[in-house]
């Protein structure tokens, strides 16, 4: 079994938003800088969707040629709002990801990776199409969702009643972050939380992880990180929240009543933050590596590994445990750098933002040194 290195181009967001690299550049960039082969992409961020054209499919397989990359996986959306007089219907959903999987094939990628929120009723519509292309479906596993959960649950049981060599989960490593990342933080800082907002947010975290905190938290694996920022929102203009989200909300705000002097919306907001880890287990990744599709390695912010000169970890994600885990395991597949980071410096004028292909640098150095010890 062997674990190979990849880059989502996702990571190179802010880079080609301001024209320094373009697709060719930063698949240059992946290939002869990184010393990394697999390539993933987001449909609508990097090509002509949903039909790119012949030409630029001849350029593209061009391209992986040329600098000996691999198409990996094809990122996929759901737009279930994209007709003005009906939201899509799940065999329209169907519909769209067949289409989308003989796109994924014509451009050499075998695996269609499917957002966290797509129902499993839509990914089996689609699988005998999957499995005529050998296309491999993915379904994201994302924070705050965790491993244990019953979205994926579902997928095992599906791929155990299907096909495990078409069907998997995708999961995005952000599931093993305990706590804000720097870059985070220093957002939240900027933007006026206070500083001892942002360390109570940070104690938070910890004893949730810990089992130290004084309320149940585990009802928010069943909700998107949108969802429940949305909700906390909503409850802080005063309104009653759901039920199952009372407990949390109101432990929050004790925390940090009792932390924060005067606290305002932003500094319970960033404490609500640390509601939002997964706390997943890597024994639990060791036993789903059969049915990992490929590996979103997320991460926010590269920073020196202290007492050291040129090694480089995400503080705030445990990368040692979900990497280790999925070597037990004996997964066989693309772990693909996914820099999500940039966001937090958006804020700055041009000069203070972060330089992508560095941090995706740093990080692919993380990647092998714990791929090969």
């Amino acid at each position: 079994m062997t674990i190979k290195r990849g880059v989502s181009l996702y990571s190179y967001q802010q880079t080609q938003f301001l024209k320094q690299l373009d697709l060719e550049g930063q698949i240059r960039e992946v290939g002869e800088n990184l010393g990394a082969e697999g390539i993933e992409l987001i449909d609508e961020m990097s090509l002509h969707y949903p039909d790119p054209g012949h030409e630029f499919i001849a350029r593209w397989h061009a391209w992986m040629d040329q600098y000996g990359t691999r198409p990996v996986a094809l990122d996929v959306g759901m737009d279930v709002l994209q007709f003005r007089d009906h939201v899509m219907t799940y065999e329209e959903c169907a519909e769209r990801l067949i289409r989308d999987i003989s796109l994924a094939k014509s451009l050499g990628f075998s695996i269609v990776r499917v957002m966290s929120i797509v129902p499993i009723e839509i990914i089996e519509m689609a699988l005998p199409h999957a499995e005529k292309l050998d296309i491999k479906l993915g379904k994201e596993i994302h924070q705050p969702m965790r491993l244990e959960g019953p979205v994926v649950a579902e997928i095992v049981e599906l791929a155990q009643r299907t096909s495990i060599d078409r069907v998997g989960i995708v999961p995005d490593l952000g599931i093993f972050q305990f706590q804000l990342s720097e870059a985070q933080l220093k957002s939240f800082g900027r933007k006026g939380a206070q500083q001892s907002a942002q360390d109570a947010s940070t104690t938070l975290a910890l004893a949730i992880r810990d089992g130290e905190a004084d309320f149940d938290h585990t009802v928010l694996f069943e909700h998107t990180a949108g969802n429940v920022r949305a909700e906390f929102n909503r409850f802080l203009a005063g309104n009653a929240p759901s039920e199952d989200l009372r407990d949390p909300f109101e432990g929050v705000r004790r925390w940090a009543d009792e932390r924060v002097e005067d606290p305002q919306t932003l500094d319970y907001t960033v404490v609500a933050e640390a509601l939002l880890f997964s706390n997943t287990s890597a024994d639990k990744l060791r036993e789903l590596a059969p049915y990992v599709t490929h590996v979103h390695a997320k991460f926010n912010h590269m920073s020196l590994v202290p007492g050291t000169r040129n090694q480089y970890e995400d503080a705030a994600i445990d990368y040692p445990a979900a990497i280790g885990a999925l070597k037990d395991g004996g997964f066989d597949g693309y772990l693909n750098s996914e820099y999500e980071g940039q966001r937090y410096w958006q804020d700055l004028e041009i000069e203070g933002l972060q330089d992508e292909v560095e941090q995706v640098r740093r990080h692919q150095s993380m990647l092998r040194r714990l791929i090969e010890t």
